[in-house]
């Protein structure tokens, strides 16, 4: 079970990264994918910023977590995917679905799931013994 917790987590931590990288690197073809259209140099460096943090984030922790065999840093990707989670089923509720709305929450949902039920698996370990 811990193998193939561990092997998920390294998939989605893989598609978050090269996510991240996406958004740094061609923040206007990966936004459009997003249906993410950047007004000027504003948009496009919240693009390039936010999006960036967010799935570099997510992936890092996901990875760093497996390798580590760590459950707390499961937390962080939970967390993050669990709030977009939530956004898209507020927005759903409040201004209604479009085509292709529901992929990207079943991606988030399996993510939250996965992060969980791993940090549930995994050892957890104090803040010192992370980096060591």
């Amino acid at each position: 079970m811990r193998l193939i917790l561990t092997a998920l987590l390294f998939l989605f931590g893989l598609f978050n990264l090269l996510l991240g990288i996406g958004f740094l690197v061609d923040p206007t073809g990966l936004g459009a994918t997003f249906k993410l259209i950047p007004d000027g140099p504003g948009g496009l460096a919240v693009l390039r910023a936010d999006l960036t943090a967010f799935f570099l984030v997510a992936g890092g922790c996901q990875l760093w977590g497996g390798w580590r065999r760590n459950g707390d840093l499961l937390l962080v990707p939970a967390l993050l995917m669990g709030i977009a989670f939530t956004g898209r089923a507020v927005s759903a509720m409040l201004d209604g679905t479009a085509e292709g709305f529901a992929m990207p929450m079943a991606v988030e949902a399996v993510q939250v799931i996965l992060a969980i039920a791993a940090w549930r698996v995994l050892p957890h370990h104090r803040i010192g013994e992370i980096a060591g």
